[in-house]
């Protein structure tokens, strides 16, 4: 088997790559992940999405919350807050300690992708895991005449802004990570995980090398949905893309991909858009994509793998 490529978010990218790693070799996957959402905080640095799938392919997320450490406690955060710090950000003991290390070695002249892939040796993942780039790039939410941070929009203030533009500062500048252009071109498939398209996978699109080699691909590219019945299952893709002027469903997370894409998944719930999907260009496929426990997980990953 060659290379499997995803270009992966926080939680539902999560859920499918768990299953994933049960069907492919771990070995053979490459996952990209966004870095926009990234954050420094208390003076250290902070990749949610990173984590949230390190932690999820090591079998040690926090399957309630979706991220995070599973039993883990905040004693570190309750003594920040009785310092006077903001507390909004939810960081439990064991989880500053993945961010402490990643800061000591990001100091000492690592790299972000060398740092990712230290830490997933660390916990035993064995998938490969890219950061989309080593560069920075800070995803930033305009809501009307507010520029937010990104976590600012996300987490303290709880989605609740209306988006009205997203700027990914830093992009213009930003290169692949090592790793990521030679694991597309020597890819066998590529899947755009069931992700936020405008908040955790347009980030990567935007980088232009990324965008350019997924675009000369001769690989399928296969995206699922992440609308089901017109909502998310989690965060707040629906919200976004309807103040943005996308429609809020299966199909409109498959048109504001375009062309990209030559296969799309999407849940049973929305059969009747597949028709509507494939004038667009692309061939359906219409299975269950709610991933409430690992065999389901499985199954779409099985899906997604079994498509041609």
């Amino acid at each position: 088997m060659g290379t499997i490529v995803a270009l992966a978010g926080g939680v539902g990218a999560a859920k499918l790559l768990r299953g994933l790693v049960k069907v492919v070799p771990p070995k053979n996957l490459f996952v990209i992940g966004n870095t926009g959402d990234d954050i420094e905080l208390y003076g250290l640095h902070i990749s949610p999405d990173l984590d949230i799938i390190m932690y999820t392919l090591a079998g040690m997320v926090d399957e309630e919350k979706g991220w995070g450490i599973a039993g883990d406690t905040f004693n570190c955060l309750e003594m920040l807050g009785r310092l006077g710090f903001e507390t909004w950000f939810r960081l439990g003991d064991r989880d500053l300690a993945t961010h402490i290390i990643r800061t000591k070695m990001l100091r000492e002249g690592m790299t972000l992708s060398q740092a990712t892939a230290k830490l997933c040796k660390m916990l035993g993942v064995k998938a490969n895991l890219i950061p989309m780039s080593d560069n920075p790039v800070r995803t930033k939410i305009q809501s009307g005449n507010v520029l937010l941070e990104f976590q600012e929009y996300f987490v303290k203030r709880g989605t609740k802004d209306t988006v009205t533009g997203v700027i990914f500062e830093g992009v213009e500048r930003a290169e692949p990570a090592p790793g990521v252009v030679q694991a597309i071109e020597e890819s066998e498939r590529i899947i755009i995980c069931p992700s936020n398209p405008i908040l955790s996978i347009a980030p990567i699109l935007a980088i232009k090398a990324v965008k350019k080699t997924l675009e000369n691909s001769e690989a399928p590219i296969i995206g699922i949905s992440p609308i089901v019945g017109g909502r998310t299952l989690k965060g707040p893709a629906d919200k976004v893309m309807a103040s943005m002027g996308f429609e809020p469903s299966a199909y409109g997370v498959a048109k504001f991909y375009g062309n990209l894409l030559k296969y799309f998944i999407i849940d049973e719930i929305d059969k009747e858009q597949k028709g509507r999907i494939e004038r667009l260009g692309m061939k359906v496929t219409v299975t269950n994509t709610v991933m409430k426990n690992l065999e389901d997980s499985i199954h779409l990953a099985k899906v997604v793998m079994s498509i041609t």
